[in-house]
């Protein structure tokens, strides 16, 4: 693949693996999903539930519960049951830093987890600035050690996961050689969906992102292009743009950001990190993502159709 997309002229869908995600399958040309993450005390069970349940009444298709440790990862369960007795079964996605216990803990519960490079097994503390060939070499093989139990847990509970690179948290091994740039926020990634491939699992999705939204659709686009050089098929890509700001600026910077990403093709499932409040990512996410496929037709990102509707997305009430 020379770019990134099939066509720089006109608009074409990529077509990616396909992704189980409980009852819901994701990738593979279909519908792109809208998701949005609570932010409710996951402890506190029924505040988080009843959040999560205004979020699929909204449109989520997928929500995301964080789960920064092992008490939080266990009562995922008591979540996940309190909603199936409301007649809920929408799929939920563990969030996962640092803590590769809770991980093992809530893919044995959840439909899906994400899990982020950069802390999962490496330490951002800049203890070591250079590192031999050799060095780096023993550095991915911990990686492998202890990535690998999540994976074959994932694989017998039908789990899926996404590996999330956040260009805000790369980690010191990947600082030291490719630097605060798109091709480590890349090769962060790549490292455990090799270990990933290794272990014969797929049912993963992939997310590059950044708050700097130029950084964002670079990695995405770098993303696609190393897939498929490197492995002749491409995995689903979560789209979203961390931090994104506050209400119109918020939503500006996601439209151009996500927006681009989906004219090119590229994008299986949208996610909103502007603060405007929880419910009002749902909204902005179908409307973006039904303003693109309603441009598809166009020719770019500068299309008049679609200007015309991230004008409608931007200035809308949501």
């Amino acid at each position: 693949m020379q770019v990134y997309c099939n066509s720089l002229t006109e608009y074409s869908r990529l077509r990616t693996r396909e992704v189980k995600i409980g009852d819901l399958l994701l990738g593979n040309l279909h519908p792109v999903r809208v998701q949005t993450m609570t932010t409710t005390d996951t402890m506190d069970t029924i505040a988080t539930v009843e959040q999560s349940i205004r979020c699929i009444e909204a449109g989520a298709e997928l929500v995301r519960i964080t789960a920064p440790s092992r008490k939080e990862a266990e009562n995922l369960a008591n979540i996940k049951n309190e909603l199936h007795k409301r007649g809920y079964t929408t799929p939920l996605v563990a969030d996962i830093h640092f803590t590769p216990n809770a991980a093992e803990i809530a893919a044995r519960i959840v439909e899906k987890v994400r899990v982020n490079p950069g802390n999962y097994v490496d330490k951002k503390k800049f203890e070591q600035i250079e590192y031999t060939d050799a060095e780096y070499a023993e550095e991915i093989e911990r990686i492998r050690d202890r990535f690998t139990p999540l994976i074959k847990i994932c694989k017998e509970y039908g789990t899926a996961m996404r590996i999330g690179t956040n260009h805000g948290s790369l980690s010191d091994r990947i600082m030291s050689r490719y630097g605060d740039t798109p091709m480590g926020m890349v090769e962060s990634a790549m490292e455990f969906l090799r270990v990933a491939r290794n272990e014969s699992y797929h049912n993963i999705v992939l997310s590059m992102k950044a708050s700097n939204t130029l950084v964002m659709v670079q990695a995405y686009r770098l993303l696609v292009n190393t897939m498929f050089d490197e492995f002749g098929e491409l995995y689903p890509l979560h789209l979203g743009v961390t931090e994104a700001g506050d209400g119109e600026d918020g939503r500006i910077k996601s439209a151009i950001g996500i927006g681009t990403l989906l004219e090119d093709g590229l994008g299986d499932t949208i996610t909103q990190h502007h603060r405007c409040g929880i419910i009002h990512h749902i909204p902005f996410g179908r409307e973006t993502r039904h303003s693109s496929e309603s441009a598809g037709y166009g020719t770019g990102v500068y299309d008049h159709h679609l200007v015309t509707n991230s004008s409608r997305i931007i200035n809308s009430n949501v």
